[in-house]
């Protein structure tokens, strides 16, 4: 089976994405491509809160430095 990979937000050269399986859903940070991070969720209702709480951080993060 072939995963599958959806970008959920990106923030310059910060993006979002999931990559769902039949074991459940894998929420990833890249940063220019690489992974920074990495979570697993059995749920995928769950990793989309998760990422949403991410999008926050790194919005606020981005305002800072642009101050």
């Amino acid at each position: 089976m072939i995963d599958e990979e959806r970008q959920l937000w990106r923030h310059g050269d910060v993006e979002c994405v999931m990559v769902s399986c039949c074991s459940g859903a894998e929420l990833q940070v890249r940063k220019a491509g690489e992974i920074v991070l990495r979570e697993l969720f059995p749920l995928k209702s769950d990793l989309y809160e998760r990422a949403n709480d991410l999008r926050a951080e790194y919005s606020a993060a981005e305002a800072k430095s642009s101050l």
